[in-house]
C-alpha cells in the first residue's frame, strides 16, 4: 500500500478508467483518497470525521486468461486500506475499523455481457464500456467491506451522556405489582375458609 502521497496516474484517468489499454500496459496505479469525499459510505461513518482520514490504494492490470476456452483478457487486481470509525454495536461510541480490499476483477465488453456471466462467473465482473470510475469501484468495495456488526474488543466505560440518560429512566419507573402475588395469597388459604 502507498503511504501519503498523490494519485501516480499518469496516462490513466481513474475517473475514466481505460481498463484495456491499462491491462495491455501491465500498468500501476497507487493513491489515497480523503475519506470525506466518499459520498455514499459516509452515511455508515460516526462523525466526525478526522480531516486527515485516508484511503490508501493500488492498481495493477493483467492480460490474462478468462474462464476455460475464452482466451486472454484484461484484469484488474485492486487492493484498498482504511480506518473508518463506526458506531460500536453495544456501546454507541466510535470504534475504529480497519477495512481492507483484496480483489481481482475481470472485464468483459459492457454491462449486458456483465449480467448475462454473472451468475456463472466465481470472479467479480465491470464493463469496458462505459468506462468506470475506479473511485467509485474503491468506495463500493468499501461499503461492501464494512462488518455487520462492528464493536470495541473491549468496550471503554459507558460514556456520561448514557449512564445520564439511563437513571432518570430507572428512577422515574413505578414499581410494578407481582403478577403473581393473587396466586400467592389464595395458595395460603385453607379450605373452607370464607375469608
Amino acid at each position: 500500500m502507498p503511504s501519503a502521497q498523490k494519485p501516480s496516474t499518469g496516462p490513466f484517468n481513474p475517473r475514466r478508467f481505460d481498463a484495456l489499454r491499462f491491462a495491455q500496459a501491465a500498468a500501476t496505479l497507487d493513491g489515497e483518497l480523503p475519506l470525506a469525499d466518499l459520498k455514499r459510505l459516509a452515511p455508515d461513518l460516526q462523525a466526525p470525521l478526522a480531516p486527515d482520514a485516508r484511503v490508501y490504494w493500488s492498481a495493477r492490470g493483467e492480460w490474462r486468461d478468462g474462464p476455460t476456452g475464452s482466451g486472454p483478457q484484461p484484469w484488474l487486481h485492486l487492493q484498498v486500506r482504511a480506518v473508518v470509525p463506526l458506531a460500536c454495536q453495544r456501546c454507541l461510541g466510535a470504534v475504529d475499523t480497519e477495512l481492507l480490499v483484496d480483489r481481482w476483477f475481470r472485464f468483459v465488453a459492457d454491462e449486458a455481457a456483465a449480467e448475462a456471466q454473472d451468475d456463472d462467473a466465481e470472479e467479480d465482473l465491470l464493463a469496458l464500456e462505459p468506462r468506470p470510475d475506479l473511485f467509485e469501484v474503491i468506495e463500493d468495495e468499501l461499503i461492501m467491506a464494512l462488518p455487520l456488526v462492528p464493536m470495541h474488543e473491549a468496550c471503554p466505560e459507558t460514556p456520561a451522556a448514557l449512564q445520564g440518560a439511563a437513571a432518570p429512566a430507572e428512577a422515574a419507573a413505578p414499581e410494578r405489582p407481582n403478577p403473581f402475588a393473587a396466586l400467592q395469597q389464595l395458595k395460603g388459604r385453607k379450605p373452607g375458609d370464607g375469608s
